[in-house]
């Protein structure tokens, strides 16, 4: 069952495997309906962060460079997934996760946490919403902690829309526009990882300039 999943995750980022799904069993509105819960999962709901985002979007974007997917609606359908997905995990975020850290009990979700990711998404919530969107495994969870921060929801949303168009577009013309190069289509693993290690460039860096800072003086 495992290695059927991995196997069906791996499909979604080939564009020939991609096209094959769904001209079969994703054919019709199944296939566009299992391409926006991915996305949809993957940006909001906590247990997403394992699904391909940058690559399943990049891999989109090649398919509808090939002629088998609107490119259009399929950028509309995609950037919609990613703001309701934001929006659930704003949701659960202000419920679940703030009624957490308001039990003063807690030894681990202490109020005074809570206290300063208020502040910190009052002053930068908005740039960290949209940053978070083109970070694997930060955009999961961004807009969760948004919520626990109980940031401004108008302001939230705002960001979280103009992230999510950002994101999806960019990723998808990216495929639309390198899929058809030869030199693309004969190393298409390879850049789909040098993507997500690119991507993954930005946070290592925050943590290892906040381990100097915080590395003692001797």
């Amino acid at each position: 069952m495992l290695i059927q999943a991995l196997h069906f995750l791996r499909s979604l980022t080939d564009p020939q495997q991609l096209i094959s799904l769904l001209s079969t069993g994703l054919s019709g509105w199944i296939g566009y309906a299992a391409l926006f819960l991915i996305v949809f999962a993957e940006s909001g709901l906590l247990v997403g962060f394992f699904l391909p985002g940058d690559s399943l979007l990049f891999t989109v974007g090649v398919v509808a460079g090939a002629g088998k997917l609107p490119i259009g609606a399929t950028i509309a359908m995609l950037a919609a997934a990613s703001i309701l997905g934001d929006g659930s995990g704003f949701l659960l975020g202000g419920t679940l996760g703030y009624a957490l850290f308001k039990n003063g009990k807690s030894r681990i979700f202490r109020q005074e946490y809570l206290d300063r990711t208020h502040e910190f998404y009052e002053r930068h919530g908005g740039k960290t919403i949209i940053y978070a969107k083109f970070v694997p495994i930060i955009r999961t969870f961004a807009a969760f902690i948004a919520g626990v921060g109980k940031m401004n929801y108008t302001r939230f949303l705002t960001f979280n829309v103009v992230g999510a168009i950002g994101w999806v577009t960019s990723m998808i013309l990216l495929g639309y526009w390198l899929g058809s190069v030869p030199v693309v289509q004969r190393n298409f693993e390879k850049l789909v990882l040098g993507i997500i290690v690119v991507s993954l460039i930005p946070p290592v860096m925050q943590i290892l300039k906040g381990s100097k800072k915080a590395a003692p003086v001797v």
